[in-house]
């Protein structure tokens, strides 16, 4: 295990923050894409020594704090029978627009066979990787996946499934405790903590988004407490108020539109805004922070690239290790493709620079 980020799991004070990110094994580096000339996508993911050998890839070479495992969010999906294909992008053979398309779906009994390529995956992955790394686990958000299901493709057509808002909750019923399994296996493998990634939460209103989105969290939490955390892109302080009320969340990350500073500072009720520090929500217990730093500046030149990361990471060298407390340093969505390698290695050179 890493040593920074098992602290900053336990929201204990460190000068050098961990550093991961979001699709740290994927198309923008040249490991990735000499697999992928060999094997498919389905193949990286399925086959568990293909699995491990992918996400230790980065490790190798950018010396990340943590390895994530390399896997997809569709893969419940395909296990409760809807087909799934990616040509490139994930296509589903059908769609859950109603009552009577829910009743094909396999019991999550039967389903969570399906999965155990993961647990395979986790194990080989957390066996290869050096003793001073970290493990991380992942699964999709509830609401992501109904949108998928509801979707068939990766569009991000959010219509209808905010219309089906009752299917969603009929759905949930045989996702979530399939999603339960799913956590269990990753965690018996070997993973540290479990990402529930809910990349569409954030289009929701802050309402619709502790209905539609959280049920599943909370579960989990009350299953796994100290085990999970939570990703949505574009959320508000007003979702935040909802995510940080869930008891024995690990912790969550977020995207580039905060200011990690002071949402580090409200997080450990270190800041000076009485209302951060007074509000229900608003100051916490929720563990750790990550992100969060703008995935699209990675692409800049490399004389533009350090002085934009020094800029980022400033407001943050001027906090005690208690106020950063927490930190787990990364983007605030995933490497994009054709990122430049050398701007990902800076950057984890950097932030150990600058904290040292």
């Amino acid at each position: 295990m890493n040593e920074r980020f098992q602290n900053a799991l336990r929201g204990e004070p460190q000068k050098i923050p961990p550093v991961w990110m979001m699709r740290q094994a994927g198309r923008y580096h040249r490991h990735y894409q000499s697999l992928k000339e060999k094997y498919t996508f389905v193949q990286l993911c399925k086959q568990p020594e293909l699995a491990a050998e992918t996400a230790l890839g980065p490790i190798q070479d950018f010396d990340f704090d943590a390895a994530i495992l390399f896997s997809d969010i569709l893969f419940p999906l395909e296990a409760l029978g809807m087909g799934l294909e990616y040509s490139p992008g994930p296509v589903l053979d059908r769609r859950l627009e109603t009552e009577a398309d829910l009743q094909s779906l396999r019991p999550h009994a039967d389903a969570i066979g399906h999965m155990q390529f993961q647990l395979e995956a986790v194990r080989l992955t957390r066996a290869r990787l050096p003793n001073d790394k970290s493990l991380i686990g992942f699964i999709g958000g509830a609401w992501t996946l109904f949108t998928y299901a509801s979707a068939g493709d990766h569009g991000g057509h959010l219509i209808g499934a905010k219309t089906r808002q009752k299917l969603a909750h009929m759905f949930y019923e045989r996702l979530i405790p399939l999603l339960v399994g799913n956590v269990e296996l990753q965690l018996q493998g070997g993973a540290e903590v479990v990402m529930v990634f809910d990349t569409a939460a954030g289009e929701l209103a802050p309402d619709l988004f502790a209905d539609l989105a959280l049920p599943l969290v909370r579960e989990l939490t009350h299953i796994f407490p100290g085990k999970i955390g939570y990703y949505a892109r574009a959320t508000t302080q007003d979702h935040l108020r909802y995510v940080r009320s869930i008891q024995g969340l690990a912790g969550f990350g977020v995207d580039h539109r905060y200011e990690m500073a002071r949402l580090l500072q409200n997080n450990n009720g270190t800041g000076s805004n009485s209302d951060a520090r007074n509000s229900p929500g608003e100051r916490g217990n929720a563990g750790f922070v990550q992100g969060n730093f703008d995935q699209a500046l990675l692409f800049l030149n490399e004389d533009d690239f350090v002085p934009a990361l020094e800029r980022y990471l400033r407001p943050l060298q001027i906090l005690s290790p208690t106020e950063r407390a927490g930190w787990i340093c990364g983007l605030g969505h995933g490497v994009l493709p054709r990122t430049p390698e050398r701007n990902v290695r800076r950057f984890v050179e950097k932030v150990r620079e600058v904290f040292a």
